[in-house]
């Protein structure tokens, strides 16, 4: 038997967009979440809340050191 799977080809012409829009997505979800912090009253949730919002950010950071590498 025999098979024919060839990978397909590494392009990576559009990576640095979609990084960019990665970034934009986690900034929205950033700011909504944000947003959140108003109508809770958990300080559990508010904790929570703001320790994803940091891995958020360093998401980013990690998101802009790539498109640095890509372009």
């Amino acid at each position: 038997m025999t098979y024919n799977n060839k990978p397909k080809p590494d392009d990576r012409s559009d990576n640095a967009e979609k990084l960019q829009a990665m970034i934009h997505d986690t900034l929205e979800n950033i700011e909504a979440a944000e947003d959140s912090l108003e109508f809770t009253d958990s300080e559990t949730q508010r904790q929570q809340i703001e320790s994803k919002n940091q891995r958020r950010r360093e998401s980013i950071e990690s998101y802009r050191s790539e498109i640095k590498d890509e372009t």
